[in-house]
């Protein structure tokens, strides 16, 4: 089990030993996760990562090794290294369910325990939480332009190997279809696709040849890409070779719509009216809009939606809110600075619905959770007294928050689905 202990900023940790000098860290408090705003313009956010930050903070710990490497660069005191060999998250964790929506000033997660065991946590937070969300909130823009087309995630080349597992994971609850990368298949059960690169065709005397090799070994349904050399002519051939129930087509290049077009009337006219079309090709949520009225039937997105210019960033913070005052009083705190002020208090959320439509995100500052009348509430347990709830990590989870998100979009109104910039598809409400 690999320690995510370093996966840290060097002042959590400094501001730790000096708690824990002055007599500070271990007073209770409430940190939370919040965006002051929704970047790009974009109507909602989507909330990813969820399942792997539980599991990470699982794996929040000290070993020998890390506490020696601490120890030698002279990062904290002796004392603290004691601290933090022992250290377990033992506080409690709630937020917004994998897949949910979100908006400015959303509480999508909130950590409750001592100072010192949950202000170490907040790089680990926000950097699985930013990153998944970001990728998540575009993908969910992409499946809205597609309306009901699928869409293949297939960034792997473009990311951090890593992170484009990550990536896979986050486009799959985000409503996408499958994934070219066999470690998300693998790790977090997204199913996986592909069939062949331009490599494929160059490698072989001729495009008849690379074409036959390839059904020869994954049978006449399988995806031939077609744009290697001359588009047209190698409809003609693919249809030769692979006869009237040949798969499909995949196009990677050229002016789309104008393409796709002369490929279908192709098609349709060698006989093969039940070849689909897919296309690729650095796509994002406005190309794949631009190809609405096309007679594409599927897409494939990587670079535009992993590579980190094809979206802006989830903006999320983790911020004190709440902490006990020396006789134990819990004492609301925020930010006041101007353009980051915050909001103190313990906060609890839920979507407000009107006939299935959701009107408004209703923020409640209270120490308990409050009941709202013809509301769905938004914040549930994720982990208590240090133990994850099962229910979010893992395949199943995955799976839980693709299903979860795929419910909370059909909610939101109809503008909110514009790809033009606006405001948020609802107004946050702070009582």
């Amino acid at each position: 089990m690999a320690s995510t202990a370093l996966l840290t900023d060097r002042y959590e940790l400094t501001m730790l030993d000096a708690a824990l000098r002055d007599g500070t860290a271990h007073r209770p408090a409430v940190f939370e996760v919040f965006s002051r705003r929704l970047s790009g313009g974009r109507r909602y956010g989507v909330l990813a990562g969820t399942g792997r930050l539980l599991e990470a903070v699982g794996r929040f710990r000290f070993g020998d090794a890390e506490l020696a490497w601490l120890t030698e660069e002279r990062v904290v005191a002796p004392a603290t290294v004691d601290w933090l060999a022992d250290y377990r998250f033992a506080g409690s964790i709630s937020g917004y369910r994998e897949g949910e929506l979100y908006f400015p000033s959303s509480p999508v997660l909130t950590v409750e325990g001592s100072f010192a065991e949950a202000v170490v946590l907040e790089t680990l937070i926000l950097s699985v939480l930013n990153a998944d969300s970001a990728i998540a909130t575009a993908a969910a823009r992409m499946v809205s332009a597609a309306n009901g087309r699928p869409l293949a995630e297939m960034g792997s080349r473009r990311a951090h190997e890593r992170a484009a597992v990550s990536a896979a994971r986050a486009a799959w609850i985000a409503g996408f279809s499958a994934t070219s990368n066999l470690e998300a298949g693998r790790r977090w059960g997204v199913p996986t696709m592909g069939t062949a690169a331009h490599a494929f065709t160059l490698l072989h005397d001729s495009e008849e040849a690379a074409f036959r090799a390839q059904i020869d070994a994954m049978g006449a349904g399988t995806t031939l890409l077609i744009d290697t050399y001359d588009v047209l002519p190698a409809v003609e051939t693919a249809v030769r070779v692979a006869g009237t129930g040949l798969g499909a087509v995949r196009i990677d290049s050229g002016d789309l719509p104008v393409v796709v077009q002369a490929v279908r009337d192709r098609l349709d006219a060698l006989g093969a009216t039940g070849t689909t079309i897919t296309v690729t090709n650095d796509l994002d949520e406005y190309a794949i809009a631009g190809l609405a009225a096309s007679p594409v039937d599927s897409y494939g997105a990587g670079t535009r939606l992993v590579g980190g210019s094809g979206h802006p960033t989830a903006g999320f913070v983790y911020k004190l809110v709440e902490r006990a005052d020396p006789d134990g009083t819990m004492r609301p705190v925020a930010k006041k600075s101007a353009e980051k002020a915050g909001s103190g208090g313990r906060k609890w959320a839920f979507r407000l619905l009107r006939d299935g439509r959701a009107t408004e995100e209703h923020v409640v500052v209270a120490d308990v959770e409050p009941t709202v009348e013809q509301a769905r509430a938004l914040v549930v347990p994720l982990v208590t007294a240090g133990q994850v709830d099962p229910a979010h990590v893992g395949v199943a989870g995955v799976s839980t928050a693709r299903d979860h998100h795929a419910r909370v979009v059909a909610e939101l109104p109809p503008e909110a689905m514009r790809l033009s910039g606006g405001d948020p598809a609802l107004p946050t409400v702070l009582a």
